[in-house]
């Protein structure tokens, strides 16, 4: 009795730990897990900033098209001590007077040309501003295949919990029905002590799934960005895309992958820059304008009493750097080597993203072979352990060779279980590199 006890603790601890904290849980679906990532995911939500950014950067306001405006005005008093001296001799003196100086005006600049570099910047501002939604998108991407990535482990331990439940509770039986037979005088006292240690060991194993799966939704939470003590379930099911072919999926890259419109994107900032320090030898044209208004009250002593002025000025500046030390000419080389190497970088990317994707294909296609294997390997072992389950009731197996056909069905089942979540896995990791990860049934 004090071995079906301890059997009764074991399995209350499981019974508690394991579904206890799933009570009244709701099921995270994928479509939910997509939405609730766009929305609170910190990377996410830090990429979608510097969009705005960029947006800001990007807008005429900031773009030198137009005027520059700019009002001033200023007021002074002074009291002084005056002393004159005629030319017949003859000395004035006055004592605190006092004199006030009113100016306010309105200046406007505006740059009517300049070589075109105004213009120029403003395009890169605009490429810049898409440049940053190609990197959020880059960043949604990584975070969407992270995230999922988590989801479907949270969803392998699920099931790994399941199977191991199983294998808990054929082992729990097999230890009820060693100690009736060892009572009977049928076994011997070593088949029950086997059944103890391997029931304590399912135990074990079931607990460990258990605690991992807590971590796992835990990291899950996180990356969506809520609180990590959120409960939840998750959807089991898998769909994989059907029609996928490697070809088409290499052209859709060259098309889609973001890296490498990330590097034709920053090849075009390279062009403006270009064209940029080019404009620097181009003569500018600036027109000013400015409006003042004065107002001097000179004091006693002065021979005008008062002043007052109003007036309009307009200009126009003619700028041309002629020689500026050989600045512009070092500007000018050194971004035709940067448009050089950027060139570079984009091919090197485009052969990259070819070999990501030709690697990412036969992992695709292995993962795919693996679970039609394991798949037919775990249908194998159940009928093998269908079959051994009830050899062993009968008596004519023994518990040696039950507990090797349970081992059998039980890591088959484990491995079918990682071999359909590595699949998708794989199949998400391929639709990524080729563009389409965005677009793809999660």
């Amino acid at each position: 009795m004090k071995i079906l006890r301890y059997r009764n603790i074991i399995l209350a601890t499981v019974l508690f730990v394991g579904f206890t904290p799933s009570t009244a849980q709701e099921i995270l679906t994928k479509t939910e897990a997509v939405a609730l990532a766009l929305e609170y995911n910190f990377d996410i939500r830090t990429a979608n900033n510097n969009v705005a950014i960029a947006e800001n950067n990007a807008s005429v306001m900031n773009s030198g098209y137009l005027p520059s405006i700019s009002g001033t005005g200023s007021a002074s008093f002074s009291f002084s001590d005056v002393e004159n001296t005629l030319q017949n001799g003859e000395v004035q003196s006055v004592d605190g007077v006092q004199s006030t100086r009113y100016n306010g005006s309105m200046s406007l600049s505006y740059t009517l040309f300049d070589g075109l570099g105004r213009a120029y910047n403003f395009q890169k501002l605009k490429d810049t501003y898409q440049l940053s939604e190609l990197q959020a998108r880059l960043v949604i991407e990584n975070s969407l295949l992270n995230i999922f990535t988590a989801y479907y482990e949270v969803a392998r331990l699920s099931q790994n919990i399941r199977t191991q439940r199983r294998s808990l509770d054929i082992s729990g039986e097999r230890l009820t029905r060693a100690k009736y037979s060892s009572d009977y005088g049928q076994n011997t006292q070593l088949d029950l002590l086997n059944a103890e240690v391997d029931y304590n060991n399912d135990s074990i194993s079931y607990l460990t799934i258990l605690q991992q799966l807590e971590n796992q939704k835990r990291n899950l939470n996180l990356l969506i960005g809520r609180d990590v003590q959120t409960k939840f379930m998750v959807d089991t099911t898998i769909t994989y895309t059907q029609g996928l072919h490697v070809i088409t999926l290499l052209d859709d890259a060259k098309m889609t992958n973001i890296n490498i419109l990330q590097e034709q994107a920053l090849l075009i900032n390279t062009q403006h820059d270009e064209r940029i320090a080019k404009s620097a030898t181009i003569p500018k044209i600036g027109l000013t304008a400015a409006y003042n208004y004065s107002l001097n009250d000179f004091g006693a002593t002065s021979f005008f009493d008062k002043q007052n002025s109003i007036g309009t000025n307009l200009g126009a500046t003619l700028t041309w750097n002629l020689f500026d030390g050989g600045l512009t000419k070092t500007r000018k080389q050194n971004t035709v080597i940067l448009m050089k190497n950027q060139q570079l970088n984009l091919e090197r990317t485009q052969l990259e993203t070819q070999r990501n994707v030709s690697n990412a294909w036969t992992i695709y296609q292995t993962a795919l072979f693996v679970l039609e294997a394991e798949k037919k390997n775990l249908e194998t072992n159940h009928r093998n352990f269908n079959r051994t389950q009830e050899q062993y009731t009968l008596g004519q197996v023994t518990s040696i060779e039950f507990r090797q056909a349970q081992l059998n069905y039980l890591n088959a089942s484990l491995n079918y279980n990682q071999a359909k979540y590595s699949a998708k896995v794989a199949e998400l990791t391929l639709l990524q590199l080729s563009g389409g990860l965005l677009l793809a049934d999660f």
